[in-house]
């Protein structure tokens, strides 16, 4: 027997894995019959962050989809009783040392005899075990299928649903978890029909620009210059007043975002139009032209597959700066107000320095805000990185 067969198994693919030079993959024959996005998916794999950060996204957009059930109450309920209450205790351990599943205590209700600020005390003689598939507050799953089941929650005696809010509650009673996953619906979505307006304005008329050159380039360049001098929030004002005021609050940030979008594809087309100049003279393209491409068929398949990293990233950077938009204007007053829900309407609440003082849970909704931007960046850094032909 040889030396290399006495070798087991498991140790011989370890070898086998150190001796394997880095370029081995490239020898494989599935590599040269891929194509150009199957190349992009396969270096999009490589980069962990990015990986993360699109799971992160789907769960974000999960919670945000199915909110009614997800939630564990409704995001209107007010619990009057438990007004301004710190994040619940789960429990695993009773005060006996014996284990169970996840619990509560129930709570027992006071007022501090300074401040008289309400205080919760938890009456160790009662626990109430934590139920997945609970029934609670009655909903419409996307304003159509009916149901009371959530995905989790505390079903006490005669019906009876009693508060657990594991980030706390507001100062009228409301339970900050679930109006984070409802106002997530908002806040990640509002703007995706207006990036996606700018995105498409922002590719035509800089391509256009770019390509052709000459008076049509002179034309849209003086037409941005114009748009860029325009003031957004007095414009955002001035949209917000000037549309029909008996219109529902969402539907009128609906479509001054729109408005805005329309008017926001300047800083897109204005880089499109430059890599445009810079592609249009490579030979590539020219041999493009002697081959009887038309100028349609050679921005398309040559020259915009040569920046497709920085369109990507523009993409995935203007979804985060719709969500910051959206929270600040909502923050100051000037995007959408209670009784709509939205991460930045739920911050409007912590303006005031006392109330974050003595419930310093309502800034969650800024922790959630900061984790999508985080996400949409580092998505935004992996397909960069994945579509660039010059990054290995």
């Amino acid at each position: 027997m040889s030396e290399i067969a006495a070798i087991p198994s498991r140790r011989k693919w370890q070898l086998w894995k150190r001796r394997k030079p880095a370029s081995a993959a490239i020898k494989d024959e599935s590599f040269f019959r891929a194509g150009q996005w199957q190349l992009v998916w396969w270096k999009f794999r490589r980069h962990r962050l990015a990986q993360i950060a699109m799971v992160v996204l789907g769960i974000f957009y999960f919670v945000a989809i199915f909110a009614e059930f997800v939630s564990p109450y409704d995001p209107q309920h007010r619990f009057k009783d438990f007004t301004g209450m710190a994040p619940s205790q789960i429990h695993i351990q009773d005060v006996q040392g014996n284990l169970h599943l996840p619990f509560v205590y129930d709570l027992k209700r006071t007022r501090d005899p300074i401040t008289l600020l309400p205080q919760y005390a938890e009456n160790t003689s009662i626990r109430y075990p934590i139920q997945l598939f609970a029934r609670g507050d009655e909903y419409k799953l996307w304003g159509l299928i009916p149901g009371d089941i959530h995905l989790w929650g505390i079903q006490a005696e005669a019906g009876k649903i009693l508060p657990v809010f594991l980030l706390g509650s507001d100062n009228i009673g409301h339970d900050v978890l679930s109006r984070i996953f409802f106002g997530g619906r908002i806040s990640l979505t509002v703007g995706l029909i207006g990036i996606f307006l700018s995105f498409i304005l922002g590719l035509i008329l800089g391509g256009t620009a770019g390509f052709f050159g000459g008076v049509l380039d002179e034309v849209i360049m003086r037409f941005i210059d114009v748009l860029i001098s325009l003031p957004t929030i007095p414009l955002w004002m001035s949209l917000a007043a000037a549309l029909p005021q008996d219109w529902p609050q969402l539907k009128t940030y609906f479509y001054v975002t729109i408005i805005l979008s329309i008017l926001g594809w300047t800083t897109l087309a204005r880089t499109v139009r430059g890599k445009m100049l810079s592609l249009r003279e490579e030979d590539y393209v020219m041999s493009a032209r002697l081959d009887g491409e038309s100028d349609g068929s050679i921005i398309a398949r040559y020259m915009l597959p040569g920046f497709a990293s920085y369109i990507i990233v523009s993409l995935t950077l203007a979804i985060p700066g719709m969500i910051l938009g959206e929270t600040a204007l909502s923050f100051l007053g000037i995007g959408l107000r209670a009784p709509t829900i939205s991460w930045g309407v739920m911050l409007q609440d912590a303006q005031n320095l006392q109330v974050v003082a003595q419930l310093p849970w309502l800034l969650w909704p800024c922790a959630f805000v900061i984790l999508a931007v985080l996400m949409f960046n580092f998505l935004g850094d992996g397909l960069r990185d994945a579509a660039d032909p010059y990054v290995t």
